[in-house]
């Protein structure tokens, strides 16, 4: 009797700690689900262009930054070359400034952060800059299929990226590559976007490959930096049908089209080695039948041959 009542107990104890783990895991996914839904639902409607800033959260930063991206303009001239001259040590003459900041032949665009107190709420934290080259006179004609007598096609050439340091690892220079894909994808004329990568810059390397962009090239001391060569990476981001001439996809249906012209090859000899190999031994003329009767005699004599082989 004791024993039951035991049992019921240790019963009973185990289906409440059931139910209140249920309970408890039931609360903590939806608590999760609420706070993904919404992140979600604010990401869709920055892809959308419906809002333009994205909230991000960097330990090195005492606040929680508001990124907003827009045109760069002529007022961000000065701090544009600033950050140019901190990040790259490549130097840019003035022209090629005054060219991103009025846009001429370069399209551009900046990060900002909206949150910024005492008037930087509109100072620059981030940018990419880029040009529209034709196709045809591109330096990755030969890595581009498009047909030759389309003379408009364009591909875009993305000039600088950059990042302040203290803006890094939000998600900023996705962001704004994201910016280049879609104004390329607008484009009915632009097949693909293209740039290139010091050797030793492996966090540009690491994003580029996360975005999608494929390593095509190595270019031997393509940048010549306080008189010592550096490699450089080419990649290369297809869009609107813009393709390798010979892609993943080519490669594979090509490879599948000879295995099964070879098979077909092959079973071909086969069956005919085995047509000669009947006709040989299997073709046969059917002979007649002579019959001799006799008269005097009542009995009859055939000769048969049946089938002859040949």
């Amino acid at each position: 009797m004791i024993c039951q009542y035991g049992n019921y107990c240790m019963a009973s104890f185990l289906l409440q700690l059931t139910e209140t783990t249920a309970w408890l895991l039931w609360l903590m996914w939806h608590k999760w689900k609420e706070k993904f839904m919404c992140k979600f639902s604010k990401y869709i409607k920055y892809l959308q262009g419906i809002d333009r800033t994205i909230p991000m959260v960097n330990p090195k930063l005492s606040r929680r930054p508001t990124i907003s991206y827009r045109p760069i303009q002529p007022s961000d001239l000065e701090i544009l070359e600033q950050i140019h001259a901190d990040l790259f040590p490549i130097r840019y003459e003035a022209e090629f400034f005054q060219n991103v900041v009025n846009g001429h032949d370069i399209v551009s665009w900046a990060a900002v952060d909206r949150s910024r107190p005492n008037g930087q709420s509109d100072e620059l934290i981030g940018f990419v800059t880029a040009r529209i080259v034709l196709a045809k006179e591109s330096e990755i004609g030969d890595l581009l299929s498009y047909e030759p007598s389309k003379s408009d096609q364009t591909l875009i050439y993305i000039l600088t990226l950059g990042v302040v340091e203290s803006f890094r690892n939000l998600g900023i220079a996705s962001a704004l590559i994201r910016e280049v894909i879609k104004y390329a994808l607008s484009i009915p004329t632009c097949r693909g976007i293209y740039l290139h990568v010091i050797s030793y810059n492996n966090a540009a390397i690491h994003l580029y490959k996360k975005m999608s962009f494929m390593c095509v090239r190595r270019l031997q001391g393509f940048y010549l930096i306080n008189g010592q060569h550096y490699d450089s990476y080419l990649f290369v981001y297809y869009v609107n049908g813009g393709r390798s001439p010979c892609s993943p996809l080519e490669l594979v249906t090509g490879t599948l089209n000879l295995m099964r012209n070879g098979l077909k090859s092959v079973f071909a000899r086969l069956r005919k080695k085995e047509d000669r190999r009947v006709s040989k031994w299997g073709k046969c003329k059917e002979t007649h039948c002579l019959i001799s009767t006799t008269q005097s005699r009542r009995n009859l004599t055939t000769e048969c041959t049946g089938y002859e082989c040949v």
